[in-house]
């Protein structure tokens, strides 16, 4: 029968969920892999059917047993054995599928129809189907989709309308309370939309700024308009103003006693109490009078201080406000910066990842330029001068041919060559080994390898070529199933003189060699 490339029926969905189907699932419609209803079904050369994505991932590593085989114990080799060349499209089983009746399983949502129109019409286009946020992960109506990323979804990112940072949504409030372009009001002559880093220049400069001189109560006089160089210009000033009155409040302070002081009394120390200090106080001419107007200065004075100490207050606070608010800012810059170099870590790993993918498809891709699969190959080597001096000085003393294979799925080999010999011909001769190798398909070999292998040197003129051949000894651990990526070489040291190598040699010609091997496949 011939077959069709399953490379031609594309689809990266698996099966189509039972629960679509408006009538009971027949066991022939179900995927032996995913068990859901067959999308794009194929049929393996053991009868049963898959979806074409799921024997796509099944096989994509190589042939594999049917499991469903083994679970009906009806396994038998090869037909069990699972391979993309053996398996072809189930047009017949498709078309059954497509005819049968479908309904959505979206709640609210009451299409119904057959599978082939749910798959085409229907199927990820349900405005009734719950989907997850790409952000933050919450299902919604695909039709409110649209709307959520723009107005509700907590993770979105929006930008700052004044200074066009972007800010996840949550973030953007705070933003706001130190945002160098966010707009302000003055108070004093009404200017709106000035930027908060030009406000303070602003507030110094404005010509119908009502903020007098916080040092206005001991004496201070500025005009409006000069605050700002007024501030910068009178701390000598200010600080003489508060020392004058500092000293005044010093020298108008009564010279009266303090309640309950001791005090001379007649030459006796004795203790007056409060109430004889009153007494005495009063007893004085216009003591009374001097002491309330005393008091009245010192109250004013004490007053002014206090307005001082509420101002400087209330530019702390300002200050503590100020600071807090960068803080939150610096706390969530700083779980911004984690977040980025978490995703850039997480990025190199993958770009790591990646450069070893192609490192290992770039391997691949060498391997099949020279790769055959009938037991022959022919190994060309270029510059043989300069390889064979890397080999005498010790740099590079052996070099290994591209694989080969007996078949598409048998033996893997290869050959190892040595420029300067290797044991009893180093130095003197060319020593080539073969090489068996791990491969794929090796479960499915006969083992000890035991087919008779021939090496050859080829004389470019065709004449003479050099020949050596052997059968492999089966009792030798190079011809066992091999456990490591390549089995330990067996060949021949002394496989060819160099002499024959040097001169006008025919084996050599514009620095060039060709080695053949050739496996004898009788028995195979």
């Amino acid at each position: 029968m011939a077959r069709i490339s399953l490379p031609s029926l594309d689809s990266s969905l698996p099966g189509i969920p039972q629960s679509v189907l408006a009538v009971s699932m027949e066991a022939k419609y179900q995927c032996q892999q995913c068990h859901q209803v067959l999308r794009k079904p194929v049929q393996a050369q053991c009868g049963h059917r898959f979806c074409v994505h799921c024997f796509k991932l099944l096989t994509s590593s190589g042939p594999k047993p049917c499991e469903a085989c083994r679970q009906e114990e009806i396994y038998e080799e090869p037909q069990s054995i699972l391979n993309s060349n053996e398996a072809f499209p189930d047009n017949a089983a498709g078309r059954e599928i497509a005819s049968l009746p479908a309904k959505c399983i979206s709640e609210g949502c009451s299409w119904t129809g057959c599978i082939k129109e749910y798959e085409a019409q229907h199927e990820g286009k349900c405005e009734y189907e719950r989907v997850p946020c790409e952000t933050c992960q919450v299902l919604i109506l695909r039709s409110e989709k649209e709307r959520h990323n723009e107005r509700e979804c907590e993770a979105r990112t929006l930008n700052c309308k004044y200074c066009k940072v972007s800010f996840n949504f949550k973030e953007i409030k705070a933003h706001d309370e130190i945002c160098q372009k966010f707009p302000l009001q003055c108070k004093d002559c009404g200017k709106k939309k000035i930027p908060r880093e030009k406000f303070l220049d602003h507030s110094r400069s404005c010509a119908k700024s009502k903020t007098a001189c916080p040092f206005s109560e001991v004496g201070c006089k500025i005009d409006n308009g000069k605050h700002s160089d007024h501030e910068q210009t009178s701390v000598m000033e200010h600080m003489r103003l508060i020392l004058a009155t500092m000293s005044l409040v010093r020298l108008q302070r009564p010279e009266a006693p303090g309640l309950g002081e001791w005090q001379e009394d007649s030459g006796l120390g004795l203790y007056r109490a409060p109430e004889d200090g009153a007494t005495a106080t009063a007893a004085t001419d216009g003591g009374g009078a001097a002491a309330s107007v005393q008091t009245f200065g010192l109250d004013h004075k004490v007053r002014a201080l206090e307005n001082i100490v509420c101002v400087l207050n209330r530019e702390v606070e300002r200050s503590s406000l100020t600071l807090e608010a960068f803080s939150r800012q610096h706390r969530l810059d700083q779980d911004k910066i984690e977040n980025l170099g978490n995703k850039v870590r997480q990025l190199e790993r993958t770009l790591t990842m990646r450069d070893l993918q192609l490192a290992e498809t770039d391997q691949t891709l060498r391997e099949l330029q020279f790769c055959t699969f009938d037991g022959v190959f022919v190994w060309k080597i270029a510059d043989f001068s300069r390889r064979r001096q890397d080999a005498v000085a010790g740099r590079t003393p052996a070099m290994f041919s591209p694989a080969f294979y007996s078949s598409k799925y048998g033996y893997k080999m290869c050959l190892r060559l040595y420029l300067n010999g290797d044991g009893t011909g180093r130095g003197t001769h060319l020593s080539l080994f073969f090489v068996v190798m791990r491969g794929k398909c090796d479960a499915l070999l006969k083992w000890p390898f035991s087919q008779k292998v021939t090496l050859m040197l080829l004389d470019q003129n065709n004449r003479e070529h050099i020949i050596d051949a052997f059968r492999p000894d089966v009792s030798s651990t190079s011809f066992q199933r091999p456990i490591s990526e390549m089995n330990i070489a067996s060949g021949c040291p002394l496989f060819c003189p160099l002499a024959k190598l040097a001169g006008k040699s025919s084996y050599l010609r514009d620095d060039t060699i060709f080695i053949k091997a050739i496996v004898d496949l009788t028995g195979l």
